[in-house]
């Protein structure tokens, strides 16, 4: 039944927004050289590696560098910053989904290198799909804010938000139902429209620091 409604849900999204998707890709292409779509690498169920979707938001070639992103990041580009406030650059994630490489709500989907750090009780999150939206991604949302300036952000990552997150993951796998599911689906739709219209404000980075601990 799940899958079912992933199936349907991505192809009404994909069909209704494709005008905006494709002025967004053009934005993308424009504003900086590379392709418009970015396949970023990340570990579905069972720790399959497959590519995640995305509209690109950094310069070419500036995962080298690290999948994390910290605050001012030079890497993202102008309109890079206004798709990731915005959360529209993870549109492109529903082709995932219509895939079957994803579901609309589960766990935040991560990197290999991240997923290769995942102690044997941490590995349980693999055992459901990644999804566009979640508890953790959510909570998340405004993540590379709390990352402080002239540190590593990917360490920092590590060291400080990666197990918080996981722990949420696994209890709400734990826990999810259909319902529940539903709620994480409008408030993320109602955030994006909060993003979208000016509405949403930014808090605090210490108190998202705070809050990612």
């Amino acid at each position: 039944m799940r899958r079912m409604n992933d199936i349907l849900f991505s192809l009404i999204v994909l069909l209704l927004l494709s005008p905006i998707l494709i002025g967004l890709a053009l934005a993308v292409a424009i504003d900086s050289p590379g392709m418009a779509l970015y396949p970023a690498p990340r570990c579905g169920k069972g720790g399959k590696v497959f590519r995640m979707w995305k509209f690109r938001t950094m310069v070419t070639g500036a995962h080298r560098a690290g999948a994390i992103t910290g605050k001012a990041d030079r890497r993202i580009t102008r309109i890079g910053r206004l798709l990731r406030r915005t959360k529209l650059d993870e549109l492109p994630q529903f082709l995932n989904v219509l895939f079957g490489d994803m579901t609309l709500v589960g766990p935040r989907p991560e990197s290999p290198d991240i997923v290769a750090l995942y102690t044997p009780a941490q590995r349980a999150v693999l055992e459901g799909k990644p999804g566009v939206t979640g508890r953790v991604q959510l909570k998340a949302r405004e993540e590379s804010d709390s990352i402080p300036e002239g540190v590593d952000p990917q360490q920092y990552y590590v060291n400080y938000l990666m197990a918080p997150k996981l722990r949420a993951d696994l209890e709400y796998l734990q826990i999810r139902t259909p319902v529940s599911d539903a709620r994480l689906l409008i408030e993320t739709a109602l955030y994006v429209l909060r993003c979208m219209t000016g509405t949403h404000r930014r808090p605090h980075p210490a108190k998202l620091r705070q809050a990612a601990n």
